[in-house]
C-alpha cells in the first residue's frame, strides 16, 4: 500500500494538498484512501481546540488514525494520511513491504497565523454528497492563538535525511505539486525490506509450549532411566536419528537445568524450533554440546 504522509505547522495547508492528491490519483485510476486527523478529531466528538490541550484525546485519536492506516493495508491502494506521525506510520509500511513518501508543507509561522485567521468560526461541517457518505469535518475552525503556538513550538520539521522522512517532498504555498515525483517515489521504487523489530512473530498453536515441555521432558526421563539402570552409553530417543551422549555422572537437577535453557532459547527463537518434529533432534544437540563442552 502506497502510504503518503503529509506534515505541516498548523494551517499550512495540508488538507488541500491531500485533496489534490487524492483527484491526482483518483485520475490516475487509483482507489485513494485520505486519513485526516481533523475527521478523526471531530468523529471522535472532541473540539478542535479541546483535543489539542488534552495529551489523553489527542493519544486516543493517534491510536484511531494509526490503526485505520494498519487497516487499509494493501497492495495498490493510496493513502494519504493528513497527520504528523511519521516514524509510526514509517514502521507500518516497512513491515507491510510497502512504499512510502512524505510531504511537507513548509510555511512561515507567521503566514500560517494569518491563514488561520481566515478561517470561520463555524463549527463542525458536515461534509459529502449524500446522507450515507456524509462525514464531520472540522478543517474550517480556527486554531486559538495558544494552541496554534504550542503546535508550533513543538513541531519537528521533517529531514530528507532520516530515513522514516525519505523520500521528502517540501511545498510551499505558492507551489506547485510535483505529482509526477511522487507517483514515481510510491510505484516506481523498491520498498525497504522489514527487519526483525517491524516483523511479526510467527504464530504457534494454543499447546505449542505445553508440547515443547512435554517431549523434553520425556528425552529427559528416558535419559535418567536409562542411567538408573546402569547403561552409561548413548541413549537413543524417539524422534531423533542423534543418540544422546551425556557424562555418566550427569544428575536430574543438571539436566532439568538445560532443559529449562532450551525452553527459554526455544521462546525467543521460535522460528528455529517451530515445528515439534525437529524438537528432539535439537534438544538431544543441545544436551550433547553442552554437557561436553
Amino acid at each position: 500500500m502506497p502510504m503518503i504522509v503529509i506534515s505541516g505547522l498548523p494551517a499550512s495547508g495540508k488538507t488541500t494538498r491531500a485533496k489534490s492528491l487524492q483527484h491526482h490519483f483518483i485520475e490516475k485510476g487509483k482507489k485513494v484512501h485520505v486519513i485526516s486527523e481533523n475527521l478523526s478529531t471531530a468523529n471522535a466528538g472532541f473540539a478542535k481546540n479541546e483535543y489539542f490541550a488534552d495529551s489523553q484525546k489527542e493519544k486516543q485519536v493517534r491510536s484511531d488514525i494509526k490503526s485505520e492506516a494498519l487497516r487499509l493495508l494493501n497492495k495498490e491502494d493510496v493513502v494519504i494520511v493528513d497527520a504528523g506521525y511519521r516514524y509510526e506510520l514509517f514502521c507500518a509500511t516497512k513491515a507491510a513491504r510497502s512504499t512510502q513518501c512524505t510531504l511537507f508543507c513548509g510555511i512561515q509561522p507567521t503566514r500560517a497565523w494569518d491563514f488561520n485567521q481566515q478561517r470561520t468560526d463555524d463549527d463542525l461541517v458536515k461534509c459529502g454528497d449524500s446522507a450515507d457518505d456524509q462525514f464531520v469535518d472540522n478543517s474550517n475552525v480556527p486554531y486559538s492563538r495558544e494552541i496554534f503556538d504550542a503546535l508550533c513550538m513543538r513541531f519537528e520539521e521533517p529531514h530528507g535525511n532520516c530515513r522514516w522522512d525519505s523520500p521528502l517532498f517540501v511545498v510551499f504555498p505558492d507551489d506547485t505539486l510535483d505529482f509526477g515525483a511522487i507517483y514515481s517515489a510510491l510505484y516506481e521504487s523498491k520498498p525497504l525490506p522489514p527487519n526483525q523489530s517491524t516483523q511479526n512473530p510467527p504464530l504457534s498453536s494454543a499447546n505449542y509450549l505445553f508440547d515443547l515441555d512435554k517431549l523434553t521432558q520425556d528425552i529427559t526421563a528416558d535419559v535418567l532411566a536409562a542411567r538408573k539402570i546402569g547403561n552409561t552409553g548413548p541413549v537413543p530417543v524417539k524422534g531423533s536419528q542423534v543418540k544422546v551422549e551425556v557424562p555418566a555422572a550427569i544428575n536430574a537437577i543438571q539436566l532439568n537445568r538445560l532443559r529449562r535453557q532450551f525452553l527459554n532459547y526455544s521462546k525467543l527463537h521460535h522460528a528455529t524450533t517451530s515445528s515439534l518434529d525437529k524438537v528432539p533432534q535439537l534438544f538431544v544437540q543441545f544436551l550433547n554440546s553442552n554437557c561436553n563442552a
